[in-house]
């Protein structure tokens, strides 16, 4: 690419130096003998010059096309690998744009900035020396132009880097109101502020708008200012020129030479500006890229594999904190889960049961004590071993816009149709059979399509069908009628009968598919037994659970 813009500079310019000869040589001297082999010369450089330029932009689209692919596909690696809590700080505008728009914003420069910023500056350098080798007073004249616009231009990246990055923050910001509003419209519905959403909108339209134009307004002047430049210099060049050849100092071909070759720099000057511009976005995209791609996991695969997992889990004097300025979230927390004991997990809102439950298949990891899978710190194993050991369904169930059957495949992607059927039976989730094109019927964005219990239905089926040694439940009945639940549970039991369970729950209904409870308070596991026994010993927890029927009963 490079090696044929190169060349095709360097073709451009011997045109002016035959133009030269021509005029000097056989116009001047009624030499027309030599005028035929100089204009085919002059046709063969021209012709020439085209075929280079059509070569640059075949390997220039080639080229730029799989650096956006790979810059696109390293920055989705790098999303899926980074942990919740990167998730949890960054919002998904702001993501969507750096992925997309940003993406953009680099390949137009690599395809088009990137190239005409070299070649342009070289283009520069060469001509001026050769104007300083025709006739070197103009060629001063020319050099002298350059200077104020080397100094209005650094002046000018500084601001315009500044201004640029406002720009595509404020476009991440609008991304992020846009996708929120979208996956909210029932919420923003049912309370009746779809005027207060959309007036948040416009304000921040209103943002972006006006730093957008003031981002227009700095780059207009600097290409007015460039504009200028070359045309007032053309002006005492042609003025200093003429005089020039009156006095015999130079020929008329030298003069015509040099016209056309300062010509051959407009074009360069005044595209400085806007190639300026997309170097200083492409930075900036660059540099919001480079944001992401520059943070790595705190939560690195481990070595070791797990081939035949049993689901014996235990925690020994497990604490957790977000960071290390924040308080701890859990403390000195005691399990010790044989294979095929189901645990719930009770405790107030807010104590930590979500939390530690996302410990388990690593969503985030322990500050402190550990945790063991069949006698190996999770940490120690591969992530693949690791979370194809564990399968989780959360309280708030995430479907993707695909089929049913594609969303229960994430579970197990080798699954039989047997094996999916058994897993809809057990979670209640036959409905989708009568969808209008059954397993193949596209749930939508977020699931939409369905009710809060149709889409937990179907993520429990999706941890089902995994068939894992651990099987983490947090709180996935809670938008079931009583009916419902009670037929999940019901199968539920045969399935926990299988594996190692850890079931947060809230209804006593819930708490009797394990075979023992243990009461989370202030971060820590303070009482584990029995659900009978609990209740006849524990006082905290039989007010827990009285109040969480009460709560459902009203």
């Amino acid at each position: 690419m490079f090696s044929t813009a190169m060349l095709g500079v360097g073709v451009s310019l011997t045109v002016p130096l035959v133009t030269r000869a021509i005029i000097d040589g056989p116009v001047t001297r009624r030499e027309l003998d030599l005028l035929v082999p100089l204009a085919f010369l002059a046709l063969g450089l021209s012709i020439g010059e085209v075929l280079l330029v059509w070569m640059r932009r075949w390997a220039q689209s080639r080229t730029v096309s799989d650096l956006e692919a790979t810059l696109r596909h390293d920055l989705y690696v790098r999303l899926q690998s980074l942990p919740m809590e990167f998730h949890t700080r960054w919002q998904s505008g702001q993501l969507l744009s750096r992925v997309t728009t940003d993406l953009s914003t680099i390949r137009r420069f690599m395809g088009f900035g990137l190239l005409f910023l070299v070649m342009n500056i070289l283009q520069l350098v060469v001509v001026t020396a050769l104007l300083l080798q025709l006739y070197w007073p103009l060629g001063l004249v020319v050099l002298l132009a350059a200077v104020p616009i080397i100094l209005l231009s650094l002046r000018f990246e500084k601001k315009y880097l500044v201004i640029s990055r406002e720009v595509q923050d404020q476009q991440g910001d609008l991304a992020t109101r846009i996708e929120e509003s979208a996956l909210g419209f029932r919420v923003i519905k049912a309370f009746g502020r779809r005027q207060h959403v959309q007036q948040q909108f416009d304000d921040g339209a209103v943002t972006l708008f006006n730093t957008s134009v003031d981002k227009v307004r700095l780059a207009s002047r600097f290409w007015s200012f460039l504009g200028v430049i070359p045309n007032l210099t053309l002006v005492v060049v042609l003025l200093l020129g003429a005089l020039a050849v009156g006095r015999e100092s130079i020929t008329l071909g030298t003069l015509v030479a040099f016209i056309t070759l300062m010509l051959s720099l407009i074009w360069p000057v005044t595209s400085l500006g806007a190639i300026l511009a997309m170097a200083q976005e492409s930075m900036t995209a660059a540099d919001r890229i480079s944001e992401i791609l520059d943070t790595w996991s705190t939560i690195r695969s481990g070595e070791e594999e797990l081939p035949s997992p049993r689901g014996h889990l235990r925690f020994e004097n497990v604490s957790f904190r977000f960071s290390p300025d924040s308080p701890e979230i859990l403390h000195d927390v005691n399990l010790d889960l044989t294979p095929g004991t189901t645990l719930a997990l009770v405790g107030a809102t807010g104590s930590g049961k979500t939390t530690l439950t996302a410990l388990v298949p690593r969503l985030y990891d322990v500050t402190g004590g550990r945790i063991m899978l069949d006698g190996h710190d999770i940490r120690d194993l591969t992530l693949q071993s690791l979370r194809g050991a564990v399968a989780s369904a959360f309280d708030d169930p995430t479907l993707f816009s695909m089929s049913v059957r594609e969303n229960l495949a994430l579970g197990r992607p080798d699954a039989t149709e047997a094996d999916i059927q058994q897993a809809l039976q057990v979670a209640q989730a036959e409905f989708v059979n009568d969808l209008p094109w059954g397993l193949d019927t596209r749930v939508g964005e977020q699931g939409m399509s369905l009710s809060g219990g149709q889409r937990q239905r179907l993520a429990l089926a999706r941890a089902v069908i995994a068939k894992p040694a651990v099987l983490v439940l947090d709180d996935t009945l809670s938008a079931l009628d009583v009916h419902t639940e009670a037929l999940v549970e019901e199968a539920l039991r045969n399935v926990l009968a299988d594996t190692t369970g850890i079931v947060v729950a809230h209804r006593a209904s819930t708490v009797m598919l394990a075979d023992k409870v243990a009461l989370l308070e202030n971060g820590t596991i303070t009482h584990v037994g029995t659900h009978h026994e609990l209740l006849t010993d524990v006082p905290a927890y039989r007010l827990l659970l009285a109040a969480e029927e009460e709560e459902v009963h009203a």
